[in-house]
């Protein structure tokens, strides 16, 4: 049995220096292999050359595309996609949110956050992973979070910033059609920009709070687009 951790093309290019911390922090503490992605092989020149010249682009370089996944491997990513086309292609592997990991740890140290209310944004995304909802809200609390929920959360929600209102990669419906085909009627329609940003701006409108965590880098981005005072998780357990 391997362990390995997906760090994640699109989040990577996105917050390099964010998942370097992650992937040093798993492998060290963990002894996780890390790998760029789920599949082989997917848009290599294309995310090396999207990574900023230094040490970002260097340590992601020097990673493996990905692996060859046997069964009964544990699985680690903070990638919805990644863990989503994993589970569907190789079904003998265990897949686990990094939340779940990180949840699981007695001893992770984390900073107090005095009670600070926020409120918790689900990704449809990971709609069917109650344990890593779970384990993101356990997260949060032991963080000293005081928790406010969506109206539509966990299973229940349809939010995915602007994803869902834009075409899919081709590769998702693919290679994981459980979750990006079934149940996906009128999702991955397009949509001006104009027409996003006034979705974005119309579901923020109910939120309660000043802070909003998700745990999704679209999510994130389309809370951001909305102007709402948003972090992904990732950036609070890795300041």
């Amino acid at each position: 049995m391997s362990r390995y951790y997906i760090a994640s093309c699109v989040f990577t290019s996105k917050y390099p220096e964010l998942s370097l911390r992650i992937q040093n922090f798993v492998k060290e503490r963990y002894g996780l292999t890390i790998v760029r992605c789920c599949v082989p092989k997917y848009k290599i020149r294309d995310f090396e050359e999207r990574m900023p010249e230094g040490k970002c682009r260097d340590a992601w370089c020097a990673l493996p595309d990905c692996a060859e996944f046997g069964p009964e491997d544990e699985i680690y990513s903070l990638c919805h996609n990644c863990n989503n086309i994993i589970e569907e292609m190789h079904p003998e592997v265990h897949v686990r949110s990094l939340w779940e990991l990180l949840d699981s740890d007695d001893s992770l140290p984390l900073e107090d956050h005095d009670g600070a209310t926020v409120t918790i944004q689900d990704c449809w995304r990971s709609r069917d992973r109650s344990a890593e909802q779970g384990a993101v809200r356990s997260l949060l609390l032991k963080a000293n979070f005081r928790l406010v929920e969506t109206t539509r959360h966990h299973g229940d929600t349809r939010f995915c910033g602007v994803s869902l209102y834009r075409p899919q990669p081709p590769r998702n419906p693919k290679l994981a059609p459980k979750h990006y085909v079934d149940g996906c009627e009128g999702l991955f329609q397009p949509h001006t920009p104009e027409e996003q940003e006034e979705n974005m701006k119309e579901y923020c409108r109910s939120f309660q709070t000043e802070q909003v965590v998700c745990y999704c880098h679209y999510c994130l981005e389309g809370l951001r687009l909305a102007g709402v005072n948003a972090r992904h998780i990732a950036e609070i357990l890795f300041a």
